[in-house]
Formats: structure tokens, C-alpha cells, sequence
């Protein structure tokens, strides 16, 4: 059997965000507008007002309440740590400019190669019965190395091109898991990039169907069955998951989950953490 670099959901040390290890990057790499999730513009390469000179943020506890829902959402999945301790290997961006400007560009980098090692992790799970993993495994790795680069290597990486490289990969995961069993009843009214906003699924029979793409902003998902339904890239902001069971949901990342409603009733897959906003 091929082996890898172990990658588990949630653990701070690999694609779990480390705040305690990062340089507050996320405050300061990325840009954010006014909006519902922000009160403020902000651009990249400028440090959040909240940041504070040990790379804290000032009002973590209360974000919610003073308009910064969006950082509550956010996930970097291990990149700030990452770019941090290895790529700068413990330099941060308020010692020079050029390490700042470096930074600042391999950290959205990072950021997206661990997104992707993150959904092939969890298609190596996938496809693990069918004893036939060894080309996920070797795409894992691909991008793993890649996400080990210099600053100046990743600076010219293509990672559109690493994403379209793993998608029929992760296409044919999730075919083989939602395979599995029997489809929902109500698989026939939904589908890859469908216009679920708003819409009521309470309840809906959504097994083995694949909602890869839709938009489901505030969708009333409500003790929806999602065994084996395929979410990749779903849009849940505001998406009602209260009572509903997500653990044999394929694809489901952190930012899907913390950007919905849930309740105590909602259950989580292993490794994934409950929002405080529930």
C-alpha cells in the first residue's frame, strides 16, 4: 500500500489553523470590504486595526458583535503556520519590507494548495475500499511538495493548473462514495450548480446526490439527509443545518460549516469544530 504524509481534519499541526505559530497573516495578507461580515474596508498588505503588536487580535472574543463575522468564517487550513515556521522559516513580515512583500504573496498561495490538500486527503478516504488509492496518494504528495516550496518557487507556481490537475480526482471519489448506497428521493431536483438560495430542503432526502458548486445561501437545510451528498464548494453562508446530520457528507470543509447555522442537534464529522456562534 502507498504511503504519505498523514493529514487529519482539524489537527493544528498540518491543515488545522495554528494561530499561536502564525504571524497574524491573515489580519494583514488579505483584503476585506465592507459588508454584512466586515464594518470596514481593508486592503491587502495593511494590518487589521484589531492586530495588535504580538500578532493577537484585540476584540477576538466579541467579533461577531462588533461586525467581523467574516473572520469568525475564515479558515486558512495550517497556512498561516506554514508560511510562518517553514517557508520563512520563523521570519516575520514586520522585519523588513521584502520579507513583508514576500509574505504577503505566498500566504493566499499556501492557503489554496492546503484547501486542495485537504479535499485529497479526504478522497484518499474515499476510494480506500476499492484498493486503488495509489494515483490520490501520488496527487497528494505532488501538492504537498509543491506547498513545501521556496518563496520564490511558489511565487511562480501555477495552482489554477494544480487544482485542474486533481479535479477528476476528486470527481471520481466522490463517484465511487456516492455509489455506495442507495440515492435520496429528491435527488432529482437538485445538482451540481444549482440556485438553492433560500430554498426549503427541510427534511429533504439528499443521499448520494451531488450539490458540487450550487449556491445555498440561508437554504433551510433542516434534518436534511446528507449521507454521501457531495459538497464541494457549496455556498452555506447562512444555510439553516439545525438538527441535520453531517457526518457522512463529502467534501464538507471548516468554512462551510462556520458560515452556517447549526445547533446543539447539528452533528459534526469527527475532527470538525462546533462554531461558537451555534
Amino acid at each position: 500500500m502507498a504511503t504519505r504524509t498523514r493529514v487529519e481534519l482539524g489537527r493544528r499541526e498540518d491543515l488545522g489553523a495554528d494561530c499561536a505559530n502564525c504571524f497574524g497573516l491573515c489580519c494583514v495578507a488579505l483584503a476585506f470590504a465592507k459588508s454584512a461580515d466586515f464594518p470596514f474596508d481593508k486592503d491587502a498588505g495593511d494590518p487589521c486595526t484589531n492586530l495588535d503588536d504580538a500578532d493577537g487580535c484585540r476584540i477576538h472574543p466579541h467579533l461577531r458583535e462588533r461586525g467581523f463575522s467574516g473572520c469568525t468564517v475564515f479558515d486558512c487550513s495550517g497556512a498561516g503556520q506554514k508560511v510562518s515556521q517553514h517557508t520563512f522559516a520563523g521570519r516575520s513580515w514586520r522585519d523588513d519590507a521584502e520579507t513583508q512583500r514576500s509574505m504577503f504573496a505566498a500566504f493566499p498561495i499556501v492557503r489554496r494548495l492546503h484547501d486542495l490538500l485537504r479535499y485529497l486527503d479526504e478522497a484518499i478516504t474515499l476510494v480506500r475500499r476499492t484498493n486503488d488509492e495509489a494515483r490520490w496518494v501520488a496527487a497528494f504528495e505532488r501538492v504537498r511538495s509543491r506547498s513545501d516550496g521556496t518563496p520564490e518557487e511558489l511565487a511562480t507556481l501555477d495552482v489554477d493548473a494544480e487544482y485542474d490537475r486533481a479535479r477528476p480526482l476528486l470527481l471520481e471519489a466522490s463517484e465511487i462514495a456516492r455509489a455506495r448506497g442507495p440515492l435520496g428521493t429528491g435527488h432529482r431536483k437538485v445538482g451540481p450548480g444549482s440556485d438553492l438560495v433560500g430554498a426549503d430542503l427541510r427534511g429533504a432526502d439528499l443521499r448520494g446526490t451531488t450539490l458540487r458548486g450550487s449556491l445555498a445561501i440561508a437554504a433551510d437545510l433542516r434534518r436534511a439527509r446528507l449521507d454521501r451528498c457531495d459538497l464541494l464548494g457549496v455556498d452555506l453562508r447562512d444555510a439553516d443545518l439545525r438538527g441535520t446530520d453531517l457526518r457522512g457528507a463529502v467534501f464538507l470543509t471548516q468554512m462551510q460549516v462556520n458560515a452556517a447555522q447549526g445547533d446543539a442537534a447539528t452533528v459534526l464529522p469527527e475532527g470538525f469544530q462546533r462554531p461558537g456562534h451555534w
